[in-house]
């Protein structure tokens, strides 16, 4: 029998990357600036919390500080995820380089990065397995609320999960305020719809570019760091993320680039894509046919709003495109 309380936890869980990386991503595409990097964005924001996390490890023998076992990985997760989203903003902003060129150079890069580094740590840790265990820092990322056993169906499905999983939906229910509520986001969506118009009006074309790919890349890295601490219990292994990061720019498509729908969007896609676990006599062929549903399903929605041509619907017409501020 199909066992709802336990696989509706194990979808959020892992549907919280794509949450992260969705919301980042539509930040991003919201000004008009396709970043197909996304998945070694998210690799790298893994690696570097990997990384941080390894040396603050190594330096305490004895119990870790809860505040800084938390903030380390996270301050390293941000930052390396910052410099990528700079890179990605130098290329295709200031340098006017093809975005998706750059987005899959970036994706590349960040994957090649993660591997080299990850590796790295195997060496000078002398694991017999290719893998790295941080279990104590990871104990801090996952705990969960101390009540959440103790309320049954209840706390299983809304209240057993690490704080990283929370801080996903609420960082999607701004964004998805900010965008649709602020100047500001008023003035984003400007820029990713007519960049000319919006330089006309007074508004920084470039600045508001920068902000939106950079915020959108650190968002996408937390994504990597979830992975990491929360799903994987603190153990990376090189090339472990999978198809996570194109799942979630798939998602971007799927949610009609609203990030308050990516939440149960995120969600859809995590059950889809762990549904060959819950259903008996699912063999190995069975197993990647259910992996495609994800993509089948953004397919589908692609092709209805594209035929309802909702404009509500679809994407901001300069993304991908490059502004030259001398032909306006």
């Amino acid at each position: 029998m199909f066992d709802l309380v336990a696989f509706i936890p194990r979808a959020i869980v892992q549907g919280m990357p794509l949450l992260f990386g969705c919301t980042g991503e539509t930040i991003s595409e919201k000004a008009g600036s396709l970043n197909l990097g996304i998945p070694g964005v998210m690799y790298v924001g893994g690696i570097c919390g990997v990384i941080g996390s390894f040396i603050y490890e190594q330096s305490c023998s004895g119990d870790l500080n809860p505040f800084l076992a938390i903030f380390i990985p996270m301050i390293s997760c941000l930052i390396g995820s910052l410099l990528m989203g700079i890179l990605f903003s130098v290329l295709t902003v200031t340098l006017r380089a093809n975005q998706n060129v750059v987005g899959l150079a970036m994706t590349t890069f960040g994957v090649g990065f993660g591997n080299f580094f990850g590796g790295s740590l195997m060496k000078l840790t002398g694991s017999s397995v290719p893998s790295i265990a941080l279990s104590r820092t990871s104990y801090y990322f996952s705990r969960t609320l101390p009540f959440a056993d103790n309320l049954g169906w209840f706390g299983k499905i809304f209240l057993s999960y690490g704080f990283l999983t929370y801080l996903a939906v609420i960082i999607a229910i701004v964004t998805a305020y900010v965008l649709g509520h602020t100047r500001t986001g008023l003035q984003l969506r400007a820029v990713g719809e007519n960049p000319a118009t919006a330089d006309a009006a007074g508004i920084d074309v470039n600045k508001y570019k920068y902000c939106a790919i950079c915020i959108g890349c650190m968002i996408a890295g937390l994504g990597g760091l979830f992975y990491v601490m929360d799903y994987a219990s603190g153990v990376w292994s090189n090339d472990a993320f999978g198809d996570r990061g194109w799942l979630a720019i798939a998602l971007v498509i799927f949610t009609l680039w609203k990030p308050n729908i990516a939440i149960f969007g995120s969600i859809l896609f995590g059950g889809l894509y762990i549904l060959h676990l819950f259903i008996p006599g699912a063999g190995m062929a069975a197993k990647e046919l259910y992996k495609m549903l994800p993509y089948i399903v953004t397919i589908i929605v692609l092709v209805f709003t594209s035929i309802r041509k909702r404009r509500e619907d679809q994407p901001p017409e300069s993304l991908g495109l490059p502004y030259f501020r001398e032909e306006r």
